[in-house]
Protein backbone atom coordinates (compact mmCIF):
# COMPACT_ATOMS: atom_id res chain seq x y z
CA UNK A 1 0.00 0.00 0.00
CA UNK A 2 3.07 2.32 0.51
CA UNK A 3 4.74 1.85 -2.83
CA UNK A 4 0.84 3.16 -4.41
CA UNK A 5 0.55 5.95 -2.08
CA UNK A 6 4.23 7.22 -3.09
CA UNK A 7 2.97 6.72 -7.05
CA UNK A 8 0.32 8.14 -6.64
CA UNK A 9 1.65 11.28 -4.86
CA UNK A 10 4.03 11.66 -7.62
CA UNK A 11 1.66 12.07 -9.75
CA UNK A 12 0.28 14.60 -8.00
CA UNK A 13 2.08 17.50 -9.38
CA UNK A 14 1.35 18.62 -13.14
CA UNK A 15 4.96 18.61 -14.43
CA UNK A 16 5.51 15.24 -12.72
CA UNK A 17 2.22 13.63 -14.11
CA UNK A 18 3.54 15.20 -17.90
CA UNK A 19 6.59 14.07 -17.59
CA UNK A 20 5.14 10.82 -16.46
CA UNK A 21 2.86 10.89 -19.52
CA UNK A 22 5.79 11.87 -22.01
CA UNK A 23 8.38 9.16 -20.97
CA UNK A 24 4.95 6.76 -21.36
CA UNK A 25 5.11 7.41 -25.36
CA UNK A 26 8.50 6.99 -25.73
CA UNK A 27 12.12 7.04 -23.71
CA UNK A 28 13.11 10.88 -23.87
CA UNK A 29 16.44 12.45 -22.97
CA UNK A 30 16.37 14.99 -20.30
CA UNK A 31 16.95 17.96 -22.98
CA UNK A 32 13.98 16.58 -24.72
CA UNK A 33 11.80 17.15 -21.40
CA UNK A 34 13.49 20.56 -20.79
CA UNK A 35 12.56 21.69 -24.86
CA UNK A 36 8.84 20.31 -23.72
CA UNK A 37 8.00 21.57 -20.52
CA UNK A 38 10.01 25.10 -20.26
CA UNK A 39 10.79 24.44 -16.75
CA UNK A 40 14.52 25.19 -14.98
CA UNK A 41 16.93 22.03 -15.49
CA UNK A 42 17.21 21.94 -11.57
CA UNK A 43 13.35 21.75 -11.57
CA UNK A 44 13.00 19.18 -14.15
CA UNK A 45 16.19 16.78 -11.77
CA UNK A 46 13.84 17.30 -8.97
CA UNK A 47 10.86 16.13 -10.64
CA UNK A 48 12.42 13.04 -12.25
CA UNK A 49 14.06 12.27 -8.67
CA UNK A 50 10.82 11.75 -7.14
CA UNK A 51 9.44 9.86 -10.17
CA UNK A 52 12.19 7.45 -9.83
CA UNK A 53 12.20 7.17 -6.05
CA UNK A 54 8.43 6.34 -6.58
CA UNK A 55 9.16 3.67 -8.98
CA UNK A 56 7.38 5.14 -11.79
CA UNK A 57 10.11 5.57 -14.19
CA UNK A 58 14.14 4.47 -14.75
CA UNK A 59 16.62 5.69 -16.70
CA UNK A 60 19.69 4.42 -18.93
CA UNK A 61 23.18 6.06 -20.44
CA UNK A 62 22.82 5.48 -24.09
CA UNK A 63 26.01 6.79 -25.57
CA UNK A 64 26.48 10.52 -24.40
CA UNK A 65 22.38 10.49 -22.99
CA UNK A 66 20.77 9.39 -20.04
CA UNK A 67 17.24 8.17 -21.69
CA UNK A 68 13.74 8.08 -19.22
CA UNK A 69 11.31 5.79 -19.62
CA UNK A 70 8.87 4.35 -17.85
CA UNK A 71 9.90 1.58 -15.19
CA UNK A 72 8.66 -1.52 -17.40
CA UNK A 73 9.93 -3.84 -14.13
CA UNK A 74 6.76 -3.20 -12.22
CA UNK A 75 3.85 -4.05 -14.25
CA UNK A 76 1.43 -1.78 -12.18
CA UNK A 77 3.19 1.21 -13.76
CA UNK A 78 2.60 0.18 -17.44
CA UNK A 79 -1.17 -0.99 -16.19
CA UNK A 80 -1.21 2.78 -14.43
CA UNK A 81 -0.02 4.83 -17.90
CA UNK A 82 -2.68 2.90 -20.13
CA UNK A 83 -5.23 3.46 -17.24
CA UNK A 84 -4.42 7.46 -17.17
CA UNK A 85 -3.59 7.35 -21.17
CA UNK A 86 -7.69 6.37 -21.31
CA UNK A 87 -10.76 8.51 -21.88
CA UNK A 88 -10.11 9.39 -17.69
CA UNK A 89 -8.37 12.63 -18.59
CA UNK A 90 -11.09 14.78 -20.28
CA UNK A 91 -8.35 18.14 -20.68
CA UNK A 92 -6.42 16.39 -22.98
CA UNK A 93 -4.92 20.33 -24.51
CA UNK A 94 -2.04 20.39 -22.29
CA UNK A 95 -1.10 16.89 -22.84
CA UNK A 96 -1.80 16.88 -26.67
CA UNK A 97 0.30 20.07 -26.85
CA UNK A 98 3.41 18.07 -25.17
CA UNK A 99 2.58 15.11 -27.17
CA UNK A 100 2.98 17.23 -30.44
CA UNK A 101 6.13 18.98 -29.25
CA UNK A 102 7.69 15.41 -28.18
CA UNK A 103 6.83 14.33 -31.81
CA UNK A 104 9.19 16.91 -33.57
CA UNK A 105 11.89 16.51 -30.62
CA UNK A 106 15.00 14.37 -30.95
CA UNK A 107 17.42 13.86 -28.72
CA UNK A 108 20.52 14.69 -31.74
CA UNK A 109 18.48 17.96 -32.48
CA UNK A 110 18.00 19.59 -28.63
CA UNK A 111 21.05 17.70 -26.64
CA UNK A 112 24.01 19.96 -26.23
CA UNK A 113 24.65 18.08 -23.17
CA UNK A 114 27.86 15.83 -23.25
CA UNK A 115 28.44 13.46 -20.43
Amino acid sequence: MKETTQMMKALGDENRFRIFMLVGEKPMCVCELLEILDIAGSTLSAHLKVLKNAGLVDQKKDGRWIEYFLNSADERVARLYEFLNTDLITDTVLLDADRKKAAGTTRDACCSVKL
